[in-house]
């Protein structure tokens, strides 16, 4: 049922993700995404104690919307749980080399694919 009740959330928030880049002009859609996205998972994560509903707008929408909304909020629990140097590392790092893979990949994509 769990996996049933995050499908449902990630569908929303695909539909919802493309509207929005969709309706705002590249690259401010994506951004508009990333931020509400994060502000809601910190309004969900204070708000929330059923699992369930968890599940459904956290995990589904949220994560169908934006997964950096996810990546935020393990920053701030990293930073919350005085592992100040860990969410730094992991901030910099999840980013750092998120570019790094893209990167990668475009350039093994623009290679074998030209």
């Amino acid at each position: 049922m769990n996996i049933v009740l995050v499908a449902i959330g990630g569908a929303i928030g695909a539909i919802l993700r493309y509207l929005t880049v969709i309706s705002v002009p590249f690259p401010f859609g994506t951004l508009l995404v990333n931020v509400v996205g994060s502000f809601l998972m910190g309004l969900l994560f204070v708000a929330l104690a059923d699992q369930r509903w968890m599940l459904v707008t956290m995990t589904g929408i949220l994560g169908g919307f934006t997964t950096f909304s996810a990546f935020s909020l393990d920053v701030v629990r990293l930073f919350e749980g005085g592992q100040v140097v860990g969410a730094v590392s992991y901030a910099a790092g999840t980013v750092l080399i998120s570019i790094i893979a893209i990167l990668a990949a475009i350039a093994l994509a623009r290679t074998v694919w030209a």
